[in-house]
């Protein structure tokens, strides 16, 4: 064991994380070299360990959801707690669970280690509940990453004392040199957050210019992974892929193309050149403009999403296609619009009488099923006045939604939408929000 190592292991027991051990248990560990302060990290792999352990299904927020809540703030703090997970113990019957042998011998965790599978689930139960009050009010939480946002410096200073006391309330300590206060523009979680909205963090992408052309379907999966990351501030993305991620298919032969080349240039230059998108008012209703063709699905919204035709839905006849449109723009930005009044826009005339037509196939049931969560009113736009939701679907083979605002009180004056939103009330169920129960420690099957 290299001196690097044994520096590692003896650190690790002089904190009280680790100590020997004497567990049936035993999982197979390496040191990896640290990327800022030099030295070697401890790594286990827990795999055998993970294959019988019984999953904890705490969910962990979408980062997309996480920055809807920042609409409006102009000042951000970030914390960073200090090896958070190290600051869990772990129950006591559980502990021999964790061994790990080296060169010199079994040792056991005290705390919660990296690599075990109900960790990062566990550590954001964690969290939630400490910052339940504070929760998507002036604070947002992924897994050890606090941000706190305000809309004045005045306020600022208020939520940043309730932040930190409710951290030393529960004795949970943050890495200093990875803190940032009072910024008006903030790095979080790959992004950029400012007053202006959400950008790609440039030192995140900074290296993709230099990224060599994929060689095998594993480097073009790497490439296609970081890009889909930020695909929702690439315009026409699926589009654009599509000639790499054809080469990922099952039993497809790799030939590198000139298509190929093209597209990797473009989505390379699109990274380094991402637009800074603004965060929709979800006190305002939604207009949601749709189109189909036998391309795409287009509509407008204030992400880029984007995907192509799958073959069976290219023999959709037109209304059903229609359809589909208004179904994914609601599935990709379904946070947005779930609550919210939203107007959808199509230049399909006969889908304005959907929610009260009678005779309705089997796919067309269960997509009224989905929209029936959504407080709905749909309106006929004739095509030249859709022109833009109708130019992405022909050629662009993506959605944008943009939130603005939009006047109620038309709405409420068009009598012949009177019996559409009477259909809408009739139906319309109410939607359960459920939560299970967390289990503590580690339990094994």
């Amino acid at each position: 064991m290299a001196p690097d190592e044994l520096r590692e292991l003896k650190n690790s027991l002089d904190k009280g994380f680790i100590r020997p051990s004497s567990s049936p248990w035993g999982c197979p560990a390496l040191f990896v070299e640290k990327k800022d302060q030099g030295g070697k990290r401890l790594c286990v792999d827990y795999r055998p360990l993970n294959a019988v352990t019984i999953k904890n299904k705490y969910p962990l927020p979408h980062i997309d959801i996480l920055f809807d809540r920042l609409a409006g703030a102009k000042v951000f703090s970030k914390i960073d707690l200090r090896s958070g997970y190290y600051q869990i113990k772990i129950v006591e019957e559980d502990i021999p669970k964790t061994a790990f042998s080296t060169r010199y011998g079994l040792y056991e965790y005290l705390v919660m280690s990296f690599g075990l599978t109900n960790a990062p689930a566990f550590f954001m139960y964690m969290m939630n509940s400490v910052f339940m009050n504070e929760l998507d009010k002036f604070v947002v939480v992924f897994i050890d990453d606090i941000l706190i946002y305000s809309k004045s410096e005045k306020e600022h200073e208020e939520h940043l004392k309730i932040v930190l006391t409710r951290l030393r309330e529960h004795k949970l300590y943050a890495k200093f040199s990875k803190c940032a206060f009072w910024l008006k523009e903030v790095s979080f979680l790959g992004h950029i957050l400012s007053e202006k909205g959400v950008a790609v963090d440039p030192s995140k992408v900074k290296d993709v210019l230099n990224w060599k052309q994929p060689e095998t379907v594993t480097e073009i999966r790497s490439f296609l992974g970081l890009a889909g990351y930020y695909r929702r501030f690439i315009k026409d993305f699926s589009k654009t892929a599509k000639p790499m991620t054809s080469l990922t298919k099952k039993n497809a032969k790799y030939l590198w193309s000139s298509n190929c080349e093209e597209a990797f240039q473009t989505l390379k230059k699109l990274l380094t050149s991402a637009p800074v998108l603004a965060q929709p008012d979800v006190t305002k209703p939604f207009d949601v403009y749709c189109d189909a063709s036998g391309n795409g699905l287009g509509c407008r919204v204030i992400a880029y999403a984007s995907r192509q035709l799958r073959k069976h839905e290219a023999n959709y006849p037109t209304h059903d296609l229609e359809l589909a449109t208004v179904v994914h723009a609601l599935k990709i930005r379904r946070h947005y619009p779930l609550g919210n009044t939203c107007h959808i826009y199509t230049d399909h005339k006969s889908l304005k009488y959907i929610l009260t037509q009678p005779e309705l196939n089997m796919r067309q049931r269960r997509w009224l099923e989905l929209i029936k969560d959504y407080d709905l009113e749909i309106h006929y736009h004739p095509g030249k006045a859709n022109v833009v939701a109708d130019a992405l679907s022909r050629k662009a083979h993506c959605n944008f939604i943009e939130a603005r605002p939009t006047s109620l009180q038309r709405q409420k004056q068009d009598k012949g939408m009177a019996h559409i939103r009477e259909g809408i009330s009739d139906k319309q169920k109410p939607v359960s929000h459920l939560m299970s129960r967390v289990s503590f420690g580690l339990r094994i099957a």
